[in-house]
């Protein structure tokens, strides 16, 4: 009997079944920006404007994430998390400390979003595998995704653009943030030991180090973890721009792609597309101009003020925080810039600590959040929300002053 294919209105109908609540959200930021163009409310002409300095911001994304999905899925991400059990022996505060560092160097070389997409079911397949709770490895996760993506441009979208904004390339970039950065690492690890890791909350004093599992492929595994390294020896040599970093991310994905198109090419598929990040970063970049041009601009230069004193700076880091939480970290990062004077360099990177550090409070405070909260539901894991947001309040509070402070030290 001759298989009938599907009618295009069935397929879409499909296609459309499949989508989740956030797709959807995404779907219609992107959409809300096409009706402002289309109607006028934003200018064709700021309408390119904003999209193409996104657009080389957009190839990075693209292909940075391709790039991890295809090192996960050789394995290399289960290998580490695996060695990395086993290398703390059963005792809970060194396997603590190897976690904060693998979520740490996986956020600030391969962005906040890789973190969430891409070790969190790392992390919970860690926790089921040798049978410690969740909730520790889950939270050192998402607060890490955003609180260690300080260091480099690449580490976060909003650094990419601050770092343009700036004119910092990537070693003076890392020059200016290191100690920022070290002080926020510092105050997110006190912080995940009190409220998840220590002795009351983990419910044990020891795990069982789990069995090491076997590589399915070991060609697979040597051609991507090669390609992550060509990456992350790019960014070391100074690679920085955007359009040098989509370049660079590319040129990687493309040797762990056609390492799969050699070796497995069932795991090239459509899937393997982040299309929901490039919906809605691109759609947040039509949606967030229109909003300036009806009132946005004022009510963010009343919020992050023009001192850029002591003062200032502490008030651009704590208000873009605050938005961050209230709205979303990148049009938060987005419209506060557009407030900050260009002289003012140092309120500008307080901003940026702002909206990187700072939304860990509520759910849809940075799109790496999101993306973790939808990990957890899909693995049933219980985040307790009064618990996430007093925590989080915490670490937005503590670690931002901590952060600002080490950016006017070696100011």
């Amino acid at each position: 009997m001759t298989r009938v294919p599907p009618r295009p209105t069935e397929t879409l109908r499909r296609a459309a079944g499949s989508l989740g609540v956030l797709d959807w959200i995404r779907v219609a930021v992107l959409v809300l920006g096409l009706v402002f163009v289309a109607t006028g409310l934003l200018p064709a002409d700021t309408a390119r404007s904003s999209v193409g300095r996104i657009a080389p911001l957009l190839l990075f994304l693209f292909s940075v994430i391709i790039l991890a999905e295809l090192t996960k899925e050789a394995g290399v991400f289960d290998a580490i998390a695996q060695r990395m059990a086993r290398a703390g022996r059963g005792n809970y505060a060194a396997l603590f400390l190897l976690c904060v560092a693998f979520a740490s160097l996986t956020t600030i070389f391969l962005n906040l979003d890789t973190t969430a997409v891409l070790l969190t079911p790392v992390m919970l397949a860690l926790a089921a595998r040798a049978r410690i709770a969740t909730l520790p490895l889950a939270m050192t996760t998402v607060w890490l995704a955003n609180t260690a993506s300080l260091l480099l441009p690449v580490s976060n979208l909003t650094n990419l653009l601050a770092a343009d904004r700036v004119a910092l390339e990537t070693r003076a970039f890392a020059a200016r943030m290191w100690f920022p950065q070290v002080a926020v690492l510092a105050v997110t690890m006190a912080l995940l030991w009190v409220f998840y890791w220590r002795r009351r909350m983990r419910g044990e004093d020891t795990y069982d180090p789990p069995d090491p599992a076997p590589v399915r492929d070991r060609v697979l595994f040597s051609s991507t973890g090669v390609a992550c390294l060509l990456f992350i020896g790019a960014i070391l040599a100074g690679v920085h721009t955007g359009i040098q970093l989509g370049v660079a991310a590319t040129v990687a994905a493309v040797v762990a792609v056609v390492a799969f198109a050699v070796r497995d090419r069932s795991v090239l598929r459509p899937t393997l597309i982040p299309w929901q990040l490039m919906v809605f970063v691109t759609g947040l970049f039509l949606v967030v101009p229109t909003l300036e041009r009806f009132g946005l601009d004022d009510v963010m230069r009343g919020l992050v003020g023009d001192d850029g004193g002591v003062a200032g700076v502490f008030r651009a880091a704590f208000s873009g925080a605050g938005l961050s939480n209230v709205l979303n970290n990148l049009p938060a990062y987005v419209a506060g810039e557009s407030a900050v004077p260009a002289s003012n360099k140092d309120q500008l990177l307080s901003l940026l600590i702002g909206t990187n550090v700072g939304p860990v409070i509520t759910p849809w405070g940075s799109l790496a959040t999101l993306l973790w909260f939808e990990w957890c539901r899909r693995w049933d894991v219980r985040v307790p929300m009064r618990t996430f947001v007093f925590a989080g309040t915490v670490v937005a509070v503590t670690g931002c002053a901590a952060a600002v402070g080490a950016l006017l030290l070696t100011g």
